[in-house]
């Protein structure tokens, strides 16, 4: 009888543990929770920014497709960058799509990395793929990072080595805006 009960035991905890989802895959649920949503965003004290200080900075989780998720991140009037991220193999991929006003792409666009690892529920890394370093030879050793929890949505930049330090910036969740129109060249 206890061989019975230790071995339902054993099964028992092995089909919870192996129910239960990946950072990257609760990472991926809570960042669709946000979805049709936008929210408004202050830069981090440190950064001087002469592009970003003073403006209006808005980040809107426009779509969410199965895989993947696109959130522009509008800068004033300036509806030129959108974060691009994919769900496959349970790892998440961010890269940036940066657009002209007239829909065409800037000559730097695609750029981004594909986390190593799961993550966790709160953050997902994102360091510097081949394709980075082979377009923007300067940002081979960057590492972005986003943060999500229940208040808030941080994206953040360090390129290591680098003296400068690093770019953050936070989006309160808790006071959705009004959602801006499409970004520029997407429909």
């Amino acid at each position: 009888m206890k061989k019975i009960l230790l071995t339902v035991l054993i099964l028992s905890g092995t089909m919870v543990f192996s129910q239960e989802k990946s950072g990257a895959a609760q990472f991926w649920e809570n960042l669709r929770s946000h979805c049709d949503k936008a929210y408004e965003g202050k830069l981090a004290a440190h950064i001087k920014n002469d592009d970003f200080s003073g403006k209006t900075l808005t980040m809107y989780v426009r779509s969410c497709e199965d895989g993947r998720i696109t959130i522009p991140f509008y800068v004033g009037d300036d509806k030129s960058r959108t974060w691009v991220l994919t769900y496959e193999d349970d790892r998440i991929k961010l890269k940036h799509d940066h657009r002209h006003e007239d829909g065409s792409e800037d000559k730097i666009t695609q750029y981004g990395g594909t986390g190593t690892n799961s993550g966790l529920d709160t953050i997902q890394f994102f360091p510097a793929d081949q394709e980075t370093a082979d377009l923007i030879p300067y940002a081979s050793t960057n590492v972005w990072w986003i943060t999500l929890d229940e208040k808030s949505f941080t994206y953040n930049l360090k390129r290591l080595g680098s003296p400068n330090p690093e770019f953050n910036v936070t989006f309160d969740l808790t006071k959705p805006v009004e959602a801006p129109g499409a970004q520029w060249g997407w429909e």
